[in-house]
């Protein structure tokens, strides 16, 4: 199934914890990390695994949000990986060996756990550091099974550049900032694995989400980061094929199916080719993942 939302949940709040599966978001993601205070990320842990553990049929996806493997890392993953467990997103690597290492992890956790070999994903924030955005080319190059996409993040690269601000007068994201995104989206791309969106920070934003995630859908970004439940809707609309591109694709499929030895066929006074079949495919394909 290709996410659409993932909606984080600080893993310290009962009460948010509660809320998630109501939200309508394909996936949850129980943060350890920035939403949690230092002196509460082990009661983090502890409610977490117990999310997990009491995980009923239906619920969306479950992801945690791990602090970095050198962090407190490797704590998270020993206290959280059990069954219940969909995926990891790992914060601030700098490049696919971090990945790797994960995985060798996951490895050995799922296996005292008794769960399937490789069936925790992966999803790292891969900007997060300087060193980041120059390791980005090196994905398709690693054997990565468990990676499910790559995402990026502007707030921490500009603590980490010890910028003052992320976007320039007008409010748009600067230079550096977009460059990275383009290189994020290209990385994925080039490794067969989802890009995902980052955060819209104005949460009462709605216009400028459906716009901004509308953008991104174009672009070829599969789904979004939601930071609170408000936005799950116009996200999911977002990354959801309309109803139009849905039959249009239809159409599209159909005619080459008419005419199953031609390369290029004509539908609506256009010339169509096997790009535009491909890029139909596609729109099916995402419509059946999210009716799932």
């Amino acid at each position: 199934m290709t996410l659409r939302s993932f909606l984080f949940v600080p893993g310290d709040s009962e009460k948010k914890l509660g809320k998630g599966a109501g939200s309508g978001a394909d996936a949850l993601i129980l943060d350890l990390e920035d939403a949690v205070a230092p002196s509460r990320k082990a009661l983090a842990r502890d409610l977490v695994a117990a999310y997990l553990a009491a995980r009923e049929p239906g619920s969306p996806r479950l992801y945690v949000r791990i602090n970095p493997l050198d962090e407190g890392g490797l704590d998270d993953l020993a206290g959280i990986v059990r069954p219940g467990l969909d995926g990891i997103m790992i914060p601030k690597i700098d490049g696919p060996a971090d990945v790797v290492r994960l995985g060798h992890g996951l490895d050995v956790l799922e296996r005292r756990e008794g769960m399937s070999p490789g069936g925790v994903r992966i999803l790292p924030v891969a900007t997060e550091t300087a060193r980041a955005p120059f390791g980005l080319g090196a994905f398709p190059d690693h054997a990565l099974p468990r990676l499910y996409g790559l995402t990026w993040g502007a707030e921490d690269l500009s603590t980490a550049l010890g910028a003052s601000t992320n976007r320039n007068p007008d409010g748009v994201l600067a230079l550096t900032y977009r460059m990275v995104r383009s290189l994020m989206l290209l990385a994925a791309k080039a490794s067969g694995v989802e890009a995902v969106e980052t955060l819209y920070a104005d949460f009462r934003d709605e216009a400028g989400l459906r716009r901004d995630s509308e953008a991104a859908a174009r672009e070829g970004f599969s789904g979004r980061i939601a930071i609170h439940p408000t936005q799950v809707a116009a996200i999911n609309a977002a990354f959801s094929p309309s109803p139009e591109e849905v039959a249009h694709a239809r159409r599209v499929v159909a005619a080459f199916a008419a005419e199953p030895e031609a390369g290029t066929v004509g539908l609506d006074g256009k010339m169509l080719d096997i790009p535009h079949l491909k890029q139909a495919r596609r729109v099916l394909e995402r419509n059946e993942s999210h009716a799932e």
